[in-house]
């Protein structure tokens, strides 16, 4: 059988000061507003909490985020748990 094994894209967080932040390995960006930002990467979801919050740079094709702002917490939780079958993120949002 011809199988394909997907390999983890390398994943790296580094803040500055609480300031700013660094984000590698990044699929996907699902939501961001001023106090929430919430990243996809293939680790997990990566949600940011903090206080007048800009994405300043967002590279898809090299899984790149830069993050301005006063930074309060940085959480991982796994991916399933905002994905569930035959139910898009959106359609959950506004249940």
């Amino acid at each position: 059988m011809d199988e394909k094994i997907k390999t983890a894209k390398s994943h790296k967080i580094m803040t500055d000061n609480r300031r700013k932040a660094e984000i590698t390995g990044v699929n996907d960006v699902i939501s961001f507003d001023l106090n929430t930002i919430l990243l996809e990467t293939d680790y997990g979801m990566i949600t940011i909490k903090g206080s007048n919050l800009h994405v300043n740079r967002l590279s898809v094709e090299k899984g790149e985020v830069d993050i301005d702002g006063k930074l309060d917490g940085i959480n991982y939780s796994d991916i399933s748990s905002y994905t569930k079958k035959g139910e898009s993120f959106i359609n959950r949002m506004f249940k």
